[in-house]
This record gives C-alpha cells, sequence and structure tokens, in this order.
C-alpha cells in the first residue's frame, strides 16, 4: 500500500508539472504574440503615416532592421520591399492581410513557416492613394521556443521529480504509520481520533472482525473439546459390550458354561451385539447430521405417519415397560423433509419418554398442522428434567439419571440425535419438563 501511494503521488506530480509548464508556457507565448502583433500594428500606422508624408524617400531613409517593409499598388505591382530575398513572382494580393486591408483598411494575420520554427507575423495598410503598406516580423514558434529553453525546462523537472520523491516518501509514510500501527485487538478506540476519520469504517469492519474471530475461536475451541469428550466417550461406550461379549465368548471357549449357561452366555452376548450396533449406527447417524445432511434426500413427507410408524415399532418396549403410548390427531401433516430423519427424531424422543417413565405411565405424541408450519409433542408422565440438568441433555452421551440409564439401555445419543436432525431442518426445540411430573419435548418444523 505505501508502494501503491508513493508511486501514485510522484506520477500525479509529474503529470501536474508537465501540464502546468504546458498550459504556462502555451499562455505566455498566446500573450506576447498577440502584444508583438499589437506593436506591429503601431509600427504600421506610424510608418503608413510616414510614407504619406514622404513617399519612397521616407522608406529609403527608414531603419528597417528585423522588419520588411513591402510597399505595392492596389494591383499587386512592387513600388518597394526593404526585403533583400524579395521574390518577384509572389502574389501579396492573395494574402490575407492584404486582402482584409483592401476591405476594411487595414489586416494583419499570422503564418508558419514549413519546418513550423518561426512564426510570421504581419500587418497590412491602405493608403489614402489607395497603395498598400505591409510591415512582417519572424520570431520563434511556441516550438522552436521550447527547444530553447529544453534545458532550463528538464533541470525544473529533474528538481521536482526530486521534491516529488522526498514529499512522497515523506506523505506515503505519514499516510501508512497510523495505519500499521493500529492495534487490531481494540480498533474503535481510533475512531475519535482526526487521524483516522477517513477509515472509520475500516476499523468498525476491523472490530467486527476480531468479534467474529473470536467468536469463531471459542467455538472451534469448543468443538474440540466436545470432540475429546465424544471420543472419550464412545470408546468407553463400545467397550462395555465388548467386555461382555468377551468375558461371555471366554467362559463358552474355556467350557465353563453347561447347556443353560450356554443359551444365557448367548443371549447376552446378542443383547450387547445389539447394543454395540446400534451404538455405531447412531454414531455414523450423528455424524452425518454434523454435515448438515447435505447427503440424504429430501422429499414431501407425512409428519403424522412417520410418527405413527415410529410409536409401533416401540410397541414391544412400550408394553415391556408397562406404558401406554398414543397418537393424537389422524389428519396428515405434509413438510419438507428427510424421511429417516424425521423417523429417527419421533422414534428417540418416544424412546426416551418410555425408558425415563414410571410403569403404568403415558407417552403420549401429537402431531398438528399449523398455518406454516408442523408441531411434534412428545409428552411423557416419567420421572423429569431439573433445571440443571435441562441445559445439558442435548450433549453427547449425557444422562440425567446414569444409574436408570445402565438399567434401561441406550446409546445416550438419542437427543444429540433429535437436536441435530432437527437443526437440519430448520425446527426449534422447547423443553418443559418438572421433576417427578413429566416433561414435554415440542419440535416445531417450518413446511417450507
Amino acid at each position: 500500500m505505501s508502494k501503491k501511494i508513493f508511486t501514485s503521488i510522484c506520477i500525479v506530480t509529474l503529470i501536474v508539472l508537465f501540464l502546468a509548464l504546458g498550459i504556462i508556457t502555451g499562455t505566455l507565448y498566446s500573450h506576447f504574440s498577440s502584444e508583438h502583433l499589437e506593436q506591429l500594428k503601431n509600427e504600421t500606422e506610424l510608418t503608413a503615416r510616414g510614407v504619406t508624408i514622404g513617399g519612397l524617400t521616407y522608406l529609403q531613409d527608414l531603419d528597417t532592421a528585423g522588419f520588411r517593409i513591402t510597399w505595392i499598388t492596389s494591383d499587386g505591382a512592387v513600388l518597394y520591399d526593404s526585403g533583400s530575398d524579395s521574390n518577384a513572382t509572389e502574389s501579396h494580393m492573395e494574402t490575407e492581410e492584404i486582402k482584409a486591408a483592401l476591405e476594411n483598411g487595414t489586416g494583419s494575420s499570422r503564418r508558419y513557416s514549413s519546418n513550423l520554427s518561426e512564426i510570421q507575423l504581419v500587418s497590412a495598410k491602405k493608403l489614402p492613394n489607395s497603395t498598400l503598406l505591409k510591415l512582417s516580423v519572424t520570431h520563434a514558434s511556441v516550438f522552436q521556443l521550447m527547444l530553447r529553453f529544453l534545458l532550463p525546462m528538464l533541470a525544473i523537472i529533474v528538481i521536482a521529480f526530486f521534491a516529488s520523491f522526498i514529499l512522497a516518501s515523506r506523505l506515503s509514510k505519514r499516510i501508512m504509520d497510523p495505519i500499521n500501527n493500529i492495534d487490531l485487538d481494540e480498533p474503535l478506540k481510533y475512531s475519535g481520533n482526526p487521524a483516522f476519520a477517513e477509515i472509520v469504517p475500516l476499523l468498525k469492519r476491523l472490530d467486527e472482525q476480531q468479534a467474529q474471530i473470536k467468536s469463531d475461536k471459542e467455538e472451534l475451541e469448543k468443538t474440540s473439546i466436545i470432540r475429546q469428550e465424544f471420543t472419550a466417550n464412545a470408546s468407553h461406550e463400545l467397550k462395555t459390550p465388548l467386555h461382555v461379549i468377551s468375558g461371555y465368548a471366554e467362559l463358552i471357549e474355556n467350557g465353563m458354561a453347561d447347556g443353560e449357561n450356554v443359551h444365557e452366555f448367548a443371549g447376552k452376548i446378542r443383547s450387547e451385539s445389539q447394543r454395540m450396533s446400534k451404538l455405531v449406527e447412531d454414531i455414523i447417524d450423528l455424524s452425518r447430521l454434523d454435515s448438515g445432511g447435505e447427503d440424504m434426500v429430501r422429499e414431501t413427507c407425512d409428519l403424522y405417519k412417520i410418527a405413527n410408524n415410529a410409536v409401533e415399532s416401540l410397541a414391544p418396549e412400550a408394553d415391556e415397560a408397562g406404558i401406554t403410548v398414543l397418537v393424537k390427531n389422524g389428519a396428515p401433516v405434509l413438510i419438507e423433509g428427510i424421511p429417516n430423519v424425521l423417523y429417527s427424531i419421533v422414534y428417540n424422543l418416544a424412546s426416551n419418554a418410555i425408558k425415563y417413565n414410571h410403569k403404568g405411565g403415558r407417552v403420549t405424541v401429537s402431531v398438528d398442522d399449523l398455518d406454516d408450519a408442523a408441531r411434534l409433542t412428545v409428552q411423557d408422565t416419567g420421572i423429569g428434567i431439573s433445571p440443571e440438568d435441562r441445559s445439558r441433555i442435548f450433549e453427547r452421551f449425557y444422562r440425567v439419571d446414569k444409574s436408570r440409564s445402565k438399567a434401561v439401555g441406550g446409546t445416550g445419543l438419542g437427543l444429540s440425535i433429535v437436536k441435530h436432525g432437527a437443526k437440519v431442518h430448520n425446527a426449534t426445540i422447547d423443553v418443559d419438563s418438572e421433576p417427578g411430573i413429566g416433561s414435554s419435548f415440542t419440535v416445531t418444523f417450518p413446511k417450507q
């Protein structure tokens, strides 16, 4: 940036210098040329009076150094010409100044030489006897004048270049130093300083970016901790069924189990294998939801039908636990979504409501069709959630009642899947719970 400012200042200075020299030279040249022509007209007037009185004798006795005086008749015959290289064939009658003098009494003109090195100023006057007197003088053209002053002009340009070099260097440093020394952690503290008045929008943008970077850093740190905890918890959760499977398999392998025990041990192995398989499936589902579900196909879904299917799948579990599960409302509720994710949301909410309920309790699943949204509510009469646990229930592997969780099973990822599944659908989750009375989870899905 400093180099760009420096270069721009130098270039602008040189351009302005050349333009200024050109304009000044042209203006002065035009002014002095006009003055010279006026002076020539006055001299023509004085000479005309002398010729009128003294005739040819006056011209012969006149000092014509620096001038050329020509006296001609009205038909173009030359009576007198002070030019030593006068051309007899020259047609004076066709010149601009003679034509003007014949018509108006006086005339003047400017003529450049063939190589543009000189300019000729000419003034003519018609005498009382109808003869014509013409005075001409030559001086350097503006191009020749600029060539004559080339060395002084080059000296001025060199001096101006070095001056602009020094000034541009200091000015660019003066402009950039405050910017380079900005405290990026607190950029807004310069907003009241006149030196920073032009970059206040930049300071505000920097402050916003610093806040965003800080927020992103905290989020990354939090995510890193969550991932570390998730890895540790997943390893622990996988170890538990593996230890059980390994232990029972070892007993069978060593022949320490008789016929009845083999059947029991095989059942334990199958149960723990299913538990481990479910945990792996939940981890895969959660990983896909973490990525935003970009590889999942969305379609028009009937949320009521999905809820009904999920509850039917949980019927054996509910019967075994002595829990009554009801699905309210019977009308289709259509939304745009991912069918298996919506099924997983209903399944996990209803499954938790069954697991953390009292024997003889009730779980009510309702689906309501709102104007621009669909509302899923899963309400139970279970153990409830304390206020201090409510903010953490959606964390992976977090369990409100760890002793009860071991008894009822589960992977500890159900509500995490619900949270991320709702996020993929831009849905909101509201939790209302009271310990000992029950809980209510409400998920509101936008229809589009």
